[in-house]
């Protein structure tokens, strides 16, 4: 896709982040959960000081993935303390993926996760890892593709129904230091 571009994205933009981080949210998860713990989960995780502070962590980054001028998909790293897991300091946890349901389907979700994997590259991590939701088979199928396998699980809450996500792991090829 020649006209899409990954772009770092900005605290100015957090209102665009939460815009898009509910309608992804929603379009993903609101048909397989009750309407109050996806309202509950949404005004939580997408209210605009929670989202300011994760942007604002410097040990996290947001990324958008581009068309044109309109923003189809984004995603959320974390490094070192960021990471909802402590497996390993070294690692990076890419935390959220998603593209708009309208724009599924057009390798926006690859090249997001192909800018992922070189950014843990470039940073030497060990592993990529993530936490995906049992249920999310699409998901999880788009990560086994690309070569992460299951290591563990943990609990979820949204809103309050406790879930359980499977935790999946990328292991990179060892850096030779400089």
């Amino acid at each position: 896709m020649n006209n899409l571009l990954i772009v770092p994205a900005i605290t100015a933009e957090v209102e665009l982040l939460q815009q898009l981080g509910k309608q992804t949210f929603m379009e993903s998860f609101a048909a397989q959960n009750t309407p109050e713990n996806m309202k509950q989960y949404l005004q939580e995780s997408f209210n605009i000081p929670k989202l300011t502070a994760e942007m604002t962590n410097p040990d996290s980054e947001f990324y958008f993935a581009m068309l044109k001028t309109q923003p189809v998909g984004y995603m959320k790293l974390n490094f070192r303390s960021a990471q909802t897991e402590q497996f390993n300091s070294r690692a990076v946890e890419l935390e959220r993926i998603y593209v708009l349901q309208s724009h599924q389907g057009q390798q926006i979700g690859q090249h997001l996760f192909n800018q992922a994997l070189t950014i843990a590259s470039e940073y030497k991590a060990p592993f990529l890892w993530l936490g995906v939701w049992e249920h999310n088979t699409k998901a999880i199928a788009f990560y086994r593709k690309n070569g992460f396998f299951d290591f563990d699980k943990h609990s979820f809450m949204l809103g309050n129904e406790q879930q359980t996500d499977i935790l999946m792991r990328l292991n990179l090829p060892l850096q030779r230091l400089q």
